[in-house]
């Protein structure tokens, strides 16, 4: 049960990060949006790893769980945040959110042992996520950090949005495997630290010395919500993931219905019926390991 309240717990509060900076990314562009959420995401959560409790030593597999964490975490989120700022947020969103199904794989592959009904579930709610990428309409046109409109390039915006959310669910599955793994030795604060300092040290600096960091004071709530919700989301795949990696991985993989959802009611943004018929597979596949797991 666990396992289900933390995976779902995390994609409520991903969706609730990727929303906000689906704005913020449009108000400052992409690239700065990433480095100020994980500049604040650190300094939110430096305190609580601080307080966690002790940390045992860093074998060189750790270390590499580590850097898996953190490099895949940080990677993903460029392209993701490219993708949403030219393309629908369901759309982008739920072909991103596809990590968990690779997740979820690499888990079995390393020896996680499911139940028949459970890997039928799981694999209802990937086809449902997998639909609703799929489904997706029309996007609107590209522009660059100041809204104006880019040059065409070949590929539509939706083709290029399509392209950057798998892009980014490649390095997110190996990413939150990585942090899965690490949380398993370490504080949950602390194995979700990698992604912040990487970012930091790779993103943030850079930006900052080159003169290439935006903030505007429209940005700054977006830009906290959406660091609150990637730490604590995290915290909540850790927890869920040392009961079982797969389940919490394809759960916290419904981030991307969940933020689809609450943009149709946020910003208007339509549901193709194939849309629609994703979610209602991911809701059946949810309320069936329920109760399988219950």
């Amino acid at each position: 049960m666990i396992a289900i309240l933390g995976g779902f717990g995390a994609a409520v509060l991903w969706a609730s990060a990727n929303l906000a900076s689906s704005r913020s990314s449009r108000l400052i562009g992409a690239s700065s949006s990433v480095a100020w959420m994980l500049a604040v995401g650190l300094a939110i959560a430096l305190p609580f790893a601080a307080v966690s409790g002790p940390v045992p030593p860093i074998t060189p597999t750790l270390a590499v769980w580590l850097a898996a964490s953190g490099f895949g975490s940080v990677v993903g989120l460029l392209l993701v945040y490219r993708g949403l700022r030219i393309g629908k947020i369901g759309v982008v969103l739920a072909l991103a959110s596809t990590e968990g199904a690779m997740a979820a794989l690499l888990s079995i592959i390393s020896g996680e042992s499911l139940s028949l009904p459970v890997m039928l579930v799981l694999g209802l709610m990937a086809v449902g996520i997998a639909t609703v990428a799929l489904a997706g309409g029309n996007a609107a046109a590209p522009v660059d950090e100041n809204g104006a409109a880019l040059p065409s390039t070949g590929l539509n915006a939706d083709q290029r949005s399509v392209l950057f959310g798998g892009a980014a669910a490649i390095a997110f599955g190996f990413s939150i495997y990585g942090t899965a793994q690490a949380g398993i030795s370490l504080p949950a604060f602390v194995a979700v630290l990698p992604a912040r300092v990487v970012g930091v040290a790779f993103v943030f600096v850079p930006m900052v010395l080159a003169g290439r960091l935006r903030l505007t004071r429209q940005a700054v709530p977006l830009i906290l919500v959406t660091a609150c919700g990637e730490v604590f989301g995290n915290v909540a795949y850790v927890y869920g993931a040392r009961e079982s990696i797969a389940i919490a991985s394809v759960l916290a993989s419904q981030f991307a219905a969940v933020a689809a959802v609450a943009a149709f009611f946020l910003f208007r943004e339509r549901l193709s019926t194939g849309q629609r018929s994703g979610f209602v597979a991911i809701a059946m596949g949810m309320a069936i390991l329920m109760a399988v797991r219950t």
